[in-house]
């Protein structure tokens, strides 16, 4: 099915895309999820990969591939992967234990590869609850761990032409990485060009800086960004000031997908694509990453 192109504003930032989550809709086939995204006018679609698979490291890249080949069969791009340590359990970036930590690298390696397959190329790192501090652990072995895992995988996912974004999160959420002025430092830190850094409206709130001085913060570092307002609805509930954020995302030259994320379902999928579509088409005009 064709894709009905969205309307931009007339001062709509130009050279960025928008695409949608797919686990917005909820338990449909992916089939069905393209054709409703594209026929809303997306360019592109995010995946949460536990929504391919109970035990996502059993998928292989023979599955991944032809899931990719649906996804640009209906007119879209696949984007990359988010959500990425919600399935298998027992997964932690930054554990004392030897054995969770390998085993955690060797699966985001194994995303990695999935999600080249498809035709992706960005990778969400947020995965809250599997990178915070525990009571008996330092913040600087928590530290010295994650950057440590991150550029093993972005050594690897690099090579693929993935590139893994790391993602603030509020407090409320995880102890770690609790802005962008602390996940930047542990980009200089994994000092590698396949670790970058991914923004989320959401997120941001719970910032001391107003959001466009957020955005302004990740110049030259900003790999993907997520829309959506302060309680994970729909960027159309007309909460954040997208006018400000558009224009800070222009003003750093940002070229990459705004990607709708939302968490609250109890609205109808369609209800959510459409309405984000048409909203943020107001401030986001088709373009070329």
């Amino acid at each position: 099915m064709p894709r009905a192109a969205y309307r931009a504003g007339s001062n709509a930032v130009s050279g960025i895309k928008l695409s949608i989550c797919n686990e917005t809709y909820v338990d449909w086939r992916l089939e069905r999820i393209c054709e409703h995204v594209a026929a809303c006018g997306y360019d592109g679609l995010e995946i949460a990969p536990f929504t391919m698979a109970e035990d996502p490291s059993q998928l292989t890249e023979k599955e991944a591939a032809a899931a990719g080949q649906i996804v640009r069969q209906s007119g879209l791009e696949v984007v990359g992967f988010h959500w990425l340590l919600v399935k298998p359990p027992g997964l932690h970036l930054c554990t004392p234990d030897d054995a969770v930590r390998r085993r955690t690298v060797e699966f985001a390696i194994h995303l990695a590869r999935l999600c080249a397959a498809m035709g992706g190329s960005i990778m969400v790192w947020g995965s809250p609850k599997q990178r915070s501090v525990a009571p008996d652990q330092t913040y600087e072995d928590v530290w010295r761990r994650a950057a440590d895992g991150l550029r093993q995988i972005a050594e690897f996912a690099g090579q693929l032409g993935v590139t893994i974004a790391l993602e603030p999160l509020s407090p409320a959420e995880t102890n770690f990485l609790t802005t962008a002025g602390e996940t930047i430092r542990l980009l200089d830190e994994v000092a590698h060009p396949a670790c970058r850094l991914h923004l989320d409206v959401k997120a941001m709130h719970s910032e001391s800086l107003p959001i466009p001085e957020v955005i302004r913060q990740a110049r030259g570092r900003l790999a993907h960004f997520h829309a959506n307002d302060p309680q994970g609805n729909s960027p159309a509930t007309g909460l954040v000031d997208f006018v400000s954020i558009a224009a800070a995302l222009a003003e750093i030259q940002y070229q990459g997908y705004v990607s709708v994320e939302v968490f609250d379902d109890s609205p109808v999928p369609e209800k959510i694509a459409a309405e984000s579509l048409a909203y943020l088409s107001s401030y986001f005009a088709r373009g070329t990453p």
